[in-house]
């Protein structure tokens, strides 16, 4: 059984590069769909703390007067979630204090533009150029 699950997990793993390994995607397209599943666990983490923490919230009022090893494990679960939700909150933040102070707004990737070739009148390339007549053009 072990076995069969490490098989189908590398079998998974291993599908998300085939288009990588087929020229069909870039390697910012891969990036990216590490990131969504990286942005789509940390989702599923933050709500899994608030689970728990409301797991423990719902035993610590339900269990009776009696059972003080019950309410001491739902306190114990309240208080984890707690901590585990303030550390995934802190780091988010230190990301987007991170983000704001080294101005990085923008998610895409910084990829340089194409050289200008223009001759003879013959606009080109993605840089702005001083027109010389209808000679050409001089790339600034």
């Amino acid at each position: 059984m072990r076995a069969q699950i490490t098989g189908f997990s590398a079998l998974a793993s291993l599908s998300l590069f085939l288009p990588a390994l087929a020229g069909a995607v870039t390697l910012f397209d891969t990036l990216s769909v590490f990131s969504l599943l990286l942005n789509g666990l940390i989702s599923v983490f933050i709500v899994l703390a608030v689970v728990a923490f409301f797991w423990g919230l719902i035993k610590y009022l339900f269990s009776t007067g009696g059972e003080a090893k019950e309410k001491g494990d739902a306190a114990k679960l309240m208080i984890w979630g707690v901590i585990i939700l303030f550390v995934m909150v802190s780091i988010w933040g230190i990301i987007r204090l991170l983000q704001s102070t080294f101005q990085v707004t923008n998610t895409t990737a910084i990829a340089p533009g194409g050289l200008g070739v223009g001759m003879f009148g013959i606009g080109g390339g993605s840089g702005s150029g001083i027109q010389i007549g209808v000679q050409g053009t001089i790339p600034l």
